[in-house]
């Protein structure tokens, strides 16, 4: 009778003391723990991260309890930081990669907003991502040719230049603004291009990545090997023709599909 009491009150203890390891455990009381504040930056980490992965598609905004974290992160030091690192592994890839053929038709293609030219400074004063994309509105500030380059890919640009590659920039941007971006491209130290496409008429009814799919193809059809792609966007790379290497610049501003 007394064992029997005595396996009673030690399975009793057991279960209690189970019961309170697993209570310590609630999830609730991890919030606690952790802090409202830093389970929100994991979260919006955790957002952007995805985005850059390419696992969430096709945003029109940026959530609106992490605007405020994609701004900090697009102007910080990680940032840059990052992008350094992806510019680096363009530089490594470039010592080995290419046989250039001597002909003139060894190519490298980069995008321009958010690759070349930076756009942070209007997103600044324009939600930074939290407000549905205003067309009108950026392509007036485009218009200003105020744009300033990135300063690890204007090194970059040059480097390639230099090595004998054909540099083409393939941009979402309208023909309408041709001018203005030339004039802001040279304005901050890039020149040298073969060649700057930009969306026609016919080309405004297509997605981004089919009209820029289309332009690589027009490449090839003259005979164009490309070596690389560098851009800020996976519509950038996406569909064929593929380049031989594609390097992502991080952006969770905005999507472009």
């Amino acid at each position: 009778m007394q064992m029997g009491k005595l396996l009673g009150f030690l399975l009793l203890s057991s279960t209690l003391f189970i019961g309170l390891v697993s209570a310590d455990w609630n999830i609730l009381n991890q919030k606690r723990k952790i802090g409202v504040g830093s389970s929100l930056k994991n979260y919006c980490e955790s957002w952007r991260i995805n985005v850059e992965l390419n696992n969430i598609r096709g945003f029109e905004v940026v959530p609106q309890e992490c605007v405020e974290y994609i701004q900090k992160y697009m102007t910080s030091s990680q940032y840059k930081a990052d992008s350094e690192r992806a510019v680096e592994e363009v530089t490594l890839y470039l010592t080995s990669c290419c046989s250039l053929n001597g002909d003139g038709k060894d190519a490298w293609i980069f995008d321009v907003d958010d690759t070349l030219l930076s756009t942070v400074p209007y997103f600044k004063k324009h939600g930074f991502g939290g407000k549905k994309l205003n067309a009108t509105s950026l392509e007036a500030w485009m218009r200003e040719s105020k744009a300033p380059a990135l300063e690890h890919t204007h090194k970059l640009f040059h480097e390639i230049k230099d090595r004998g590659l054909k540099i083409f920039l393939i941009s979402s941007r309208k023909e309408t603004l041709r001018s203005f971006t030339v004039d802001n491209l040279i304005k901050v130290g890039y020149h040298g291009w073969t060649s700057l496409m930009l969306r026609g008429l016919e080309d405004e009814v297509l997605e981004v990545q089919r009209y820029k799919s289309k332009a690589r193809q027009h490449l090839i059809n003259e005979g164009y090997r490309i070596w690389g792609i560098i851009g800020d966007q996976w519509s950038s790379f996406e569909g064929p023709p593929s380049a031989k290497r594609t390097f992502k610049l991080p952006n969770s501003i905005y999507y472009l599909a």
